[in-house]
């Protein structure tokens, strides 16, 4: 009996890797779109996918940073670093803010006076490739 809970096991597990389908490629972040898409509007939506979990600016202070928020965020990191790099030149400098500051934004452990911080600064460079983008 045990051997035909191993083969049964096995043949799941089998089933299982085939229906996951294969990885994504090296320096694919994001799931759902094309490396073709356009870099402007997956970046700003990522951004404003995450803007719906935020509080309003200068609201900062009173931001509950809930794994949905983590989460969306940590989407935003990925996407920017996947698509960012092709976003006009003169957005480098916040491509760069929103990478980090979302790098450390994406870590439940980060102490809550230092997330109120880097969402201060990630919304400034949100907003500079949100405007950018237009």
């Amino acid at each position: 009996m045990g051997a035909v809970k191993r083969l049964a096991a096995s043949a799941l597990l089998f089933l299982l890797i085939a229906a996951c389908g294969s990885s994504p490629a090296p320096g694919t972040y994001s799931t759902g779109g094309d490396p073709g898409d356009d870099p402007c509007a997956r970046v700003v939506s990522a951004i404003g996918y995450a803007g719906l979990l935020l509080e309003p600016e200068g609201r900062e202070d009173a931001q509950d940073f809930e794994d949905a928020v983590i989460g969306r965020l940590a989407e935003v990191h990925g996407i920017t670093r996947q698509f960012g790099p092709r976003l006009p030149d003169s957005l480098a400098a916040a491509v760069r803010t929103v990478e980090s500051t979302t790098a450390d934004l994406s870590k439940a452990q980060v102490p809550r006076e230092r997330q109120v911080a880097l969402l201060k600064r990630y919304r400034t460079a949100a907003g500079q490739i949100e405007a950018g983008c237009r």
